[in-house]
């Protein structure tokens, strides 16, 4: 029981690793102010009724796009370095204890132990219980 568990909170706290140190980017493509298309880690690639700038700088009238792009980028954590040395010696024993107890909560304890159940039992050379006995008369 004890390795099943160490082994399970192994794999979960490789997924933390993993998971905070991941990085993406989610690239949204909304059009008309509805979303049409998302993609992760690469440019979408739109609806088709993007519209292009006029070649000429001199044109006075525009109209207004209708699409949009947005983009959300997730960082992860770049540095994983845990200060050991920084730890005071105190807090060290504390979560020494800390650990040590918590793990040995999940230990299964037979609840029905005997000690004696290889021995035979002793032989009888007198019983005592005759020596020991007073009749009144």
């Amino acid at each position: 029981m004890k390795q099943i568990f160490r082994n399970i909170m192994s794999l979960v706290m490789a997924f933390v690793v993993l998971f905070s140190t991941l990085s993406f980017t989610i690239n949204m493509h909304y059009c008309g102010g509805a979303l049409v298309e998302t993609a992760i880690s690469h440019k979408v690639k739109g609806c088709g009724m993007e519209m292009e700038k006029p070649s000429t700088d001199g044109c006075s009238i525009t109209k207004k796009n209708c699409c949009d792009d947005k983009q959300l980028v997730v960082d992860g954590q770049d540095e994983l370095q845990l200060a050991v040395d920084k730890i005071s010696f105190e807090k060290q024993i504390f979560i020494t204890y800390f650990v040590n107890t918590y793990i040995n909560l999940f230990e299964i304890v037979e609840k029905n132990i005997s000690s004696y159940k290889d021995y035979s039992p002793p032989f009888v050379v007198k019983q005592l219980y005759k020596i020991d006995e007073t009749y009144l008369i």
